[in-house]
């Protein structure tokens, strides 16, 4: 039950309303959080130049396949702590948490002595031009050294919105995001220090979100209050974050894999290319933000009712957060393609950069109530508990069709459109797929129940 006013009782009353009211800021948090790179790609794209924003833009691809992976595995926190909150037991929900914050802790580090040592061998394997590719590794070594910050920040929140909180995580955002903004056109305009001035910037708004998250926690009462000192890793806990959260990690690193080998394709065609679908991609992201807001909605209201058992009630937020993620997919989809010169021109005044956008994004958008679809399903079965067999099939649908039209097709019709004619042809192989294996999942909980 709801005990203060942060939290939503998502197993009991309306439902529709209670969807909206949790994925809204949650939408918009993920904006936010998307809004720490696209400052970045606008600034440098502004002051500095095409080079300089293929250069960080080169980048994106491949710090999404790593960082994804440990972002995944958060979901396994998410479904956890959501399933033992829902059913009152509160020794189990604070060992979780104390768990999930350590582990968090060890990823970010980890992750940084991965993006001190090896982006250049990285960015380098996936041909990134001369011209750029020490700028390149510059900007991913100093972003790489935020991750601590990051993870740790991720991780508090899938704890928050376990509970219901969505709210608290975006007023953390709104704060760090308006000092990135600040920060950005100071240490590139002001100082002139181009990537290494975004890449600062980002480090520092995203350790202020962290600082604010873990603060938070430790100030909140009941049973998921974060204490440092029982900071642990407990195995039986993270046993069964891994099992929800690793298959989710993995489906979006191979996914963002997929991502790696088609900035590989658009690399081939120059600088002026790569700006492009940098711009396009960043557009593409908060199409993508937007819709995951609805899956990780879904995610979490299933599995607070899982844990009491509540599985018609779950049926009914499935059908809801159907609506829900068509309708703002259509809406912003559609709004992207109609207003898509007028957007690109935010990251760039180059109309040679602007046409290359507008080609990738007239197959991106308009069709990108499908990805919503595709992406929503894997949600309420992560929440029953299941990940392992969406991940596969998702690899299948996306990377597998990705792959296969990137080698296969690709070099006998070289153009950007037929490059991201991929795209929506994946997602409608990937929908078919999920909701065959839906369909499974949920008669095999509902006789589990019997």
């Amino acid at each position: 039950m709801k005990t203060n006013k942060y939290e939503i009782d998502m197993c009991n009353g309306s439902i529709m309303d209670k969807l909206i009211s949790f994925s809204l800021p949650l939408m918009l948090s993920g904006i936010l959080q998307l809004m720490f790179n696209a400052v970045d790609i606008v600034v440098v794209g502004r002051f500095s130049g095409s080079q300089t924003l293929a250069a960080v833009g080169s980048t994106t691809a491949l710090i999404n396949m790593f960082t994804n992976l440990f972002i995944g595995i958060s979901l396994g926190t998410n479904v956890l702590a959501a399933r033992f909150f829902a059913a009152g037991k509160s020794r189990e929900m604070s060992e979780t948490v104390h768990t999930s914050i350590t582990l968090a802790l060890i990823s970010g580090i980890f992750m940084a002595f991965f993006g001190l040592f090896f982006s250049k061998p990285a960015l380098t394997l996936m041909g990134t031009p001369p011209d750029v590719l020490n700028q390149s590794v510059l900007y991913m070594r100093i972003y790489f050294m935020g991750m601590p910050f990051f993870m740790l920040y991720n991780y508090g929140a899938a704890v928050l919105r376990a509970i219901g909180d969505t709210k608290r995580p975006l007023i953390f955002l709104i704060v760090s995001g308006l000092i990135n903004a600040g920060l950005n056109m100071i240490l590139v305009i002001v100082f002139h220090m181009a990537v290494a001035g975004v890449a600062i910037a980002t480090i520092i708004s995203q350790m202020i979100s962290c600082v604010l998250v873990l603060r938070c926690l430790c100030q909140s009462e009941g049973s998921y209050r974060l204490r440092f000192s029982g900071l642990m890793l407990k195995s039986s806990y993270l046993k069964l974050i891994f099992q929800v959260g690793i298959p989710a990690g993995i489906q979006s690193t191979v996914i963002n894999f997929s991502n790696v080998l088609l900035q590989s394709s658009v690399n081939s065609f120059g600088s002026i290319a790569m700006a492009g679908y940098t711009a396009a991609n960043n557009i593409f992201g908060f199409l993508y933000v937007a819709v995951n807001s609805v899956t990780q909605t879904c995610m979490s209201f299933t599995s607070q009712n899982y844990g009491v058992r509540k599985y018609k009630r779950m049926d009914r937020i499935l059908v809801d957060c159907i609506i829900l993620t068509t309708v703002v997919s259509l809406l912003l989809g559609c709004g992207s393609y109609i207003f898509g010169n007028e957007l690109l021109k935010i990251y760039t005044e180059d109309p040679s950069v602007i046409q290359c956008g507008l080609e990738i994004l007239s197959y991106t958008t308009v069709t990108y109530f499908l990805c919503g679809l595709m992406d929503l399903f894997p949600g309420p079965m992560r929440g029953m508990g299941r990940s392992a067999v969406p991940m596969l099939l998702s690899i299948i649908g996306t990377v597998g069709t990705r792959i296969i039209w990137i080698f296969v097709f690709f070099p006998h019709h070289r153009t950007l459109s037929f490059l991201f004619l991929s795209y929506p042809l994946s997602w409608i192989l990937t929908i078919i797929l999920q909701v065959i294996c839906f369909y499974f999942v949920r008669k095999k909980v509902y006789k589990e129940s019997h």
